[in-house]
Order: C-alpha cells, then sequence, then structure tokens
C-alpha cells in the first residue's frame, strides 16, 4: 500500500490547508486549527512536515488538485508538473501536442519571456514550498520547543532537518532555473516586506552550507522510512549542486562533487536489476536505488500533475492505454529524432513505439509525428493496475543512484580525481543493466564527456535533468547542438545565451525593488 495520507488545517501565518506525504505521518489534525493547537504535539509537527513533501507532488487539497494551495490561474498546476515542463519541453527529449493550447509554445520553442504563464508558475510554486518550509522552522526553534520532552525535542529537530533539506531543495531549483533571486528564511518577519535579492553564487553558499549542516542531523544512509530523505539525499543534491559549481559561481567543485558523490556510492544503495520497474506503481519496494521519491497515491494523492501527468501524457497514437495502467492516452508528449539517436537497437531504455508514428516532426501540434516513450507506468510487477480516471500510484525518483554514478564519472573526466577505472565500471553497470548482458560496456578509450551526456539522456530521460545537463555542456543555447523545432525553426536554430535562466517574473519585478532581471529580458 502506497504511503500518502491527507490532512487539513491551518496555519497562523498563512491561509493554507495541507496534505500529507508518507506512511508514518498518519495523524489526523483537527480541521481548520490554527498554529498555536497544531504545534503543540509531535504529532502536529509531523503532519506538517508531511505537508512539507506533499507540496512537490499535489497543488491542492482536493481531488484532482481541487482547494488549490495558492489563489492564482495555475493554482491547479503542482511543482512537478510544471518543473518537468521546463526542464525537458525546451529539450531534445520532449516534442509537446498541445503546446499553444497550454500556453506552452514559448517553452517549447525558447522564445519565452518575464510574462510566461509557465515561467511564473514554476517560480510561485518554488516560493510557496520555501514559505511553508520557513513557517515549520520558525515554530522549531530551541525556544518553542522549551515545553516538550528531551525525547520530543530531539524528534522535531529532525523533523527540521527534513524541512532544511526540502527548502534548499526548492533554493536548489531557483538556482538552477533563475539565478539570481529574492532570499526570505525563518529568520525573516511574517510581516510584509521586501526580500533582499541574493545572487546565484551567494545562494549556492547557503544551500552548501544548509546540506552540509543537515547530514549531520538527518538519519543515516537508508535509515528513514521510504519516501522521506536520509543523509544520502544531502550527500546526494551537494554533489549536484558542484557538479554545476561552474555554472553556478564561476568556481569548478569536481572534487567536492567526487568526494560526496562517492558517500552516497558506499553508503550501501545498488542498482534495482530492472530499470523498467524503476519507473512503475510499485516502485515504491525500489528504495535500494531510489535515494528520494515523489510519491503519489492513486487514492490519496489525487492530482492531475505529478506522475499522472506522466504515466498520461505520453500515451499517443496506436499505444494502449491499458498496458501502462490507466483509462486513456493524453497525446500530449513524444520525442525528437535527435534523442531517439542517442540509442543502439539492444539498449532496452529506448523502447520507442514506432507504429502509425513518423520518426520527423514537420507539425509539433500532430501526435502522430515523433516517436513514443513511455518512461512511467501505473503497473504494479504482476502487471495489474488500479487508477482513478488516470489517476496513478507512481512515484518519481527524484534521486536516484543511477544519476550519483554519472556524476562520478563525470567528476573524474572533469579533473575532479577518483579512479577512471571505478568510473568505468559504475558506468558499465547501468550498461549491463539497460542491455541485459555485457554489449553495451565501453572501455577507457569510450569514456568521455560527449558519452557522458548521452548516457545522461539514456539513463536520466524524463527525470529532469536534461535542460540543467545541457547547459553545463554548453548545448542548450547556441549552435553547437540543434535539434528538431529548437528556437521554433524545423531543424532547430542557434538560440540567444540568455535563455540558460529564466526571467524574473514581471509581477515579482513590480512588486520588489530589490530585485534586478537576468540579463537580457
Amino acid at each position: 500500500m502506497k504511503k500518502i495520507r491527507t490532512y487539513c488545517f491551518g496555519l497562523l501565518s498563512m491561509i493554507l490547508l495541507l496534505q500529507s506525504c508518507t506512511k508514518d505521518l498518519n495523524q489526523y489534525p483537527t480541521v481548520e486549527t490554527t498554529s498555536e493547537s497544531v504545534y503543540t504535539s509531535v504529532d502536529g509537527y509531523r503532519a506538517v512536515l508531511a505537508k512539507l513533501y506533499g507540496s512537490f507532488a499535489v497543488a491542492g487539497n482536493g481531488r484532482g488538485d481541487a482547494d488549490p494551495d495558492m489563489a492564482s490561474s495555475t493554482a491547479s498546476w503542482g511543482y512537478l508538473r510544471v518543473y518537468f515542463n521546463l526542464q525537458e519541453v525546451p529539450t531534445d527529449e520532449v516534442i509537446y501536442t498541445w503546446a499553444g493550447g497550454d500556453n506552452m509554445t514559448d517553452i517549447q520553442y525558447m522564445t519565452w519571456g518575464a510574462s510566461d504563464t509557465w515561467v511564473n508558475a514554476m517560480y510561485y510554486r518554488i516560493y510557496y514550498t520555501v514559505a511553508i518550509c520557513n513557517e515549520f522552522l520558525r515554530n522549531a526553534t530551541a525556544e518553542k520547543l522549551a515545553a516538550f520532552s528531551s525525547t520530543e525535542q530531539a524528534q522535531i529537530a529532525a523533523f527540521a532537518a527534513e524541512a532544511r533539506f526540502l527548502r534548499a531543495l526548492a533554493y536548489s531549483h531557483a538556482m538552477d532555473l533563475y539565478g539570481n533571486v529574492p532570499f526570505v528564511t525563518e529568520k525573516d518577519p511574517v510581516a510584509a516586506f521586501f526580500p533582499p535579492r541574493m545572487t546565484r553564487r551567494e545562494l549556492f553558499a547557503f544551500i552548501e552550507k544548509e546540506l552540509t549542516e543537515v547530514a549531520m542531523l538527518l538519519p543515516e544512509a537508508r535509515q528513514n522510512e521510504y519516501g522521506r530523505v536520509s543523509r544520502a539525499a544531502a550527500w546526494s543534491l551537494l554533489a549536484k549542486n558542484y557538479l554545476n559549481a561552474q555554472v553556478y559561481t564561476g568556481t569548478a567543485r569536481y572534487a567536492d562533487c567526487l568526494n560526496y558523490a562517492k558517500k552516497v556510492i558506499d553508503g550501501g544503495y545498488a542498482l534495482h536489476s530492472n530499470y523498467k520497474q524503476l519507473f512503475n506503481a510499485d516502485n515504491d519496494k525500489r528504495a535500494n536505488e531510489i535515494i528520494f521519491p515523489i510519491q503519489a497515491d492513486v487514492a490519496h494523492t489525487t492530482t492531475w500533475g505529478a506522475t499522472t501527468y506522466l504515466v498520461n501524457g505520453p500515451i499517443v497514437g496506436s499505444m494502449k492505454a491499458s498496458d501502462y495502467g490507466v483509462l486513456s492516452g493524453w497525446n500530449s508528449f513524444r520525442t525528437l529524432r535527435e534523442f531517439v539517436a542517442l540509442f543502439q537497437v539492444q539498449d532496452k531504455r529506448g523502447d520507442f513505439w514506432k507504429n502509425g508514428q513518423s520518426l520527423d516532426v514537420e507539425d509539433p501540434g500532430a501526435s502522430s509525428q515523433g516517436y513514443g516513450i513511455v518512461k512511467f507506468t501505473n503497473l504494479n510487477d504482476d502487471g495489474s493496475y488500479k487508477t482513478d480516471e488516470g489517476l496513478v500510484s507512481t512515484d518519481f525518483p527524484m534521486i536516484r543512484l543511477a544519476d550519483v554514478y554519472l556524476m562520478y564519472a563525470e567528476a573524474v573526466l572533469r579533473g575532479g580525481g577518483g579512479s577512471v577505472q571505478e568510473a568505468i565500471t559504475l558506468v558499465n553497470r547501468l550498461r549491463e543493466r539497460a542491455y541485459g548482458n555485457a554489449t553495451g560496456s565501453i572501455d577507457q578509450a569510450q569514456l568521455t564527456l560527449d558519452f557522458i551526456l548521452a548516457e545522461r539522456g539514456r539513463e536520466l530521460f524524463w527525470e529532469c535533468t536534461r535542460r540543467t545537463d545541457l547547459i553545463r555542456f554548453g548545448r542548450f543555447t547556441g549552435n553547437a547542438y540543434l535539434w528538431q523545432w529548437k528556437g521554433g525553426e524545423i531543424n532547430g536554430r542557434s538560440v540567444d545565451a540568455k535563455f540558460n535562466l529564466y526571467p524574473i517574473p514581471t509581477t515579482d519585478m513590480s512588486a520588489n525593488p530589490n530585485l534586478v532581471q537576468n540579463p537580457g529580458y
């Protein structure tokens, strides 16, 4: 049974209704209670913590994101759905059928501006999560906890470490997507004020400090319950940020990336033997490889975003929805010829649907153009499934061991130290799983940076890494790498480097005099 339950109650400083996200957070506070009564027991803190996790999955508190957390035209667009669109739709991995109707044409063609609907939606989703994490931490200070027993204080302090990780994750996304952004912590006033602007370099340093501190406070690797973070999640996020430090700060940190990746690799995790089972409805059984998931449940996480979007969306043309555990396909997205070209026939990860689909995309709005590929399904291991109008129980692997393997290998190639032989061994573990045997294994001469970028695409496609990876390799903007419809042209075109960052939304620029717009917008 999946680990999702629902809770509703109010917080004093915000008009919120809260929803939970993990198994042992099964506490049911009184509806519409205030923060004074919620923060009076360990169970109350546990229930609020559940909302912090849930903010990455659901957009509201009712079925299908009804009763939304935020009051806006995009209130029903949950964090993960919007994050996927900003990380994947502008790349070679996705061509989107309904771009015009869903206001996503500018994202697809990399022509967005500061008033773009999706750019704004992601920005405010990030700051919603930051806000509720801050609220939790304001109520987890030593002064607030003085009335609790020492055992209770320790429990709540552990919850606070998780809240700090989740805030660091949201701020990492802000740093990656927007660069120089407003900065608020639990130490800032709840009353209206203009948050200061933090540079990308400064935010990197803040996140680094937070993660190194909470890594010592979180449970040992693999010792927290599934769905909640351990120190391995903090190590993994540190490694990811260090891998991109040259982009974020101008200073390479590959040795640090390698150091933290190695901590995770030595932390007791192991690859699951079946790649496809990592992305099905039973993937909550894959804690050996999935370090931190965004959880889903057909009965309790009733969102049309998150993995519901990722299971239903790619079912196109002659694909049979029941083969993927749902009722009907949405004909939303396919993939492009340049991405298809990354795969050899024997690579089982490239399970493309070609029946009735053309390889070339002459019209992005034609769902029969572009090969289909389904990564996420709502099937259980035995092939059975349970759905409700297409809702699914498939978790999203926000942090996965395979990514850490590839980070280690890339850090070695970029001069971070480590062992070339270990890098080859780690990469070949992925390749052997993908091919079913050793025919896909590589040698030292084949282990190049170009290979790593391609292998990251093959292994991690649709896991919200592609835009970040292409930027790190200098191939997202400019003309070093073109794919169909990059820049809005059928064979692709060079794109201005300003699109390596999304702009600060016009609404926030108008509201906060401390902010400075990203160059070119």
